[in-house]
């Protein structure tokens, strides 16, 4: 099967809040008043919290039924460590990014503990956004003139 190209387009609205647009949607990615942001949306390492959770989450209902887990609901919440003093270059020993992600799982099933157990292992290993994080992809960083 041929590989799929996903394109995400993030512009510059005002100060330092950005609109981001894929396919027919758009969404504003900003920071708390607190960070120098007007508030407007949530921030990316939310957005990426965001969109592990909602991953886990549509794995989990999409698989559901053909690996026997009787699901009634699910719900994911997801915590992420993170360490401003790296970001903001105060501790060059701190990491820049999350140095820990939990996603905590809700499941309402009839099913024992263990086989949803062992579902939340199938979940995980093959949620797109968790195996992205969990196993960095090639970066490639391409600048081009303004258009």
């Amino acid at each position: 099967m041929a590989k799929k190209i996903y394109k995400a387009t993030v512009s510059s609205v005002e100060g330092i809040e950005v609109n981001s647009h894929v396919r027919d949607f758009d969404f504003t990615l900003d920071e708390p008043i607190s960070s120098g942001g007007t508030n407007k949306g949530m921030n990316p390492v939310e957005a990426l919290l965001s969109a592990l959770g909602g991953c886990e989450t549509m794995v989990a209902k999409s698989f559901a039924k053909s690996q026997g887990i009787l699901l009634r609901n699910v719900k994911v919440e997801v915590q992420g460590e993170f360490d401003p003093d790296g970001y903001l270059g105060r501790n060059p020993d701190a990491k820049v990014g999350f140095s820990k992600l939990t996603s905590t799982f809700y499941i309402d099933a009839d099913n024992t503990e263990e086989e949803v157990e062992k579902y939340i292992d199938f979940v995980t290993k093959h949620c797109p956004v968790h195996d992205t994080i969990e196993n960095a992809p090639v970066f490639e960083d391409k600048v081009v003139p303004f258009e």
